[in-house]
């Protein structure tokens, strides 16, 4: 085969470098051959065969037309190939579940959003998922290598278990990872699919994490935390030196249940005040003093409300909702500020309408609360990602072929 041939060219340093740069071409940080040499501090040539065989294996393309380079010296454009193989990314949460292929560089087809079954058990939930995946995957031309699907609950690692998965009332220790393998191999996903097709399952604030920080506004950023407010309730995730703070078993930072008020709203862990219920969608509702419409998404409904509190002429009913809940959500801020020391955080979901809505306010709070704000203030910023569930998503199914870009070849 083509792949083999070029690889035997490559020398055993060069071989040792496919994963490293394809996760640079991946992130962008090395959109052209002068940016990848000087990334993996190699020779131009090195770096051309290095690019060459991502090339063969179908997963990046090299502009032949140089473009100007440093020194004087041309240089050629590096980017994913727009027909190179993509990945199933799925996600659920509090009001249905969705799906989309997911190729390098982040980009992410059209998702399909499907409202939730009428059965929410694992068995039924999961296989819904499976069905308008394997949809997406057979009507597609192009090699699907993997799969993986974001849960709004921790996942145990390495089983892939969700031990508590409170959006649902699925038992405990749900077989989340297993349930979701055997859902996708129930069904046909056509002839350009790998078979069987890999899959994973992690949570969603995780992968929101991961994707911010390879394609969104968590870029650069060596400590990044996230905190994100989606359908209901608060996720958290924390990003160091490139990778996920996940724990001793992938249960770290579930950052909605740290307590902001002791005699605040009851949270379904069983506690009181956690920001999980104090700084979520329903909780932006009940400050106003507002009752959900079943109708609609309750995430549409708390966004429209903090909007109407940051234009003119202002609702002092939603002024003050949002004033209570930012407040809140400083306290969790700034509480995770002092044990996480982080050099960015990133804000998801209802959270960064927060932040427009109380852009000085919000900093303030975090600021004042902290140990360290006065002296050394982190940058709270709005997350940049649409679909950043999904995108995560795909970063994870992609991930044994960024860490591997060999296995493409032997997926067939």
């Amino acid at each position: 085969m083509p792949q083999t041939q070029t690889t035997r060219r490559l020398p055993d340093r060069g071989r040792s470098l496919l994963g490293p740069a394809l996760e640079l071409i991946h992130t962008g940080r090395a959109p052209t051959r002068s940016a990848l040499t000087a990334a993996l501090q190699v020779t131009r040539a090195t770096a051309g065969a290095v690019a060459g065989e991502l090339a063969a294996l179908g997963l990046v393309t090299v502009d032949q037309h140089p473009i100007g380079g440093t020194r004087g010296r041309p240089s050629h454009r590096l980017g994913p190939a727009p027909d190179g193989p993509v990945v199933l990314a799925a996600q659920v949460h509090a009001d249905g579940l969705a799906v989309a292929l997911a190729g390098l560089g982040g980009v992410l087809g059209a998702p399909v959003r499907l409202p939730l079954p009428a059965h929410t058990d694992p068995g039924s939930m999961l296989a819904a998922v499976a069905e308008a995946g394997a949809a997406l995957v057979r009507a597609d031309r192009r090699r699907c290598l993997g799969a993986a699907l974001a849960l709004p609950n921790p996942v145990r690692e390495p089983d892939g278990t969700a031990p508590a998965a409170l959006t649902f009332g699925w038992p405990g220790d749900t077989p989340a990872a297993a349930l979701f393998a055997e859902a996708l191999a129930a069904q046909d996903l056509g002839p350009r699919a790998r078979h069987p097709l890999p899959s994973a399952v992690a949570n969603d604030a995780n992968l929101v994490a991961l994707a911010e920080h390879r394609h969104g506004a968590g870029r650069d950023a060596r400590h990044l935390l996230l905190v994100t407010s989606g359908h209901r309730g608060v996720g958290g995730a924390l990003v160091v030196d490139g990778r996920l703070h996940t724990g001793s078993a992938g249960l770290a930072l579930e950052v909605g249940h740290l307590t902001v008020d002791p005699q605040g709203r009851r949270c379904p862990c069983g506690n009181r005040g956690c920001l999980n219920v104090e700084t979520d969608p329903a909780a932006l509702l009940a400050a106003a003093g507002q009752d959900p419409d079943p109708a609609r998404p309750l995430l549409d409904q708390a966004r429209a409300l903090a909007r109407a509190a940051a234009v003119e002429p202002v609702d002092p009913v939603a002024r003050a909702a949002v004033d209570q809940v930012a407040d809140r959500l400083g306290h969790g801020l700034a509480a995770l500020a002092n044990i996480l020391n982080p050099d960015r955080i990133v804000l998801g979901g209802l959270h960064l309408d927060l932040l427009a809505a109380a852009p000085e306010l919000l900093p303030a709070v975090v600021a004042r609360r902290s140990l360290w704000g006065r002296c050394d203030q982190v940058p709270i910023v709005p997350a940049h990602l649409a679909h950043a569930g999904l995108v995560g998503a795909g970063e994870l199914a992609w991930g044994p072929y960024l860490a591997e870009p060999q296995l493409v070849a032997a997926a067939g």
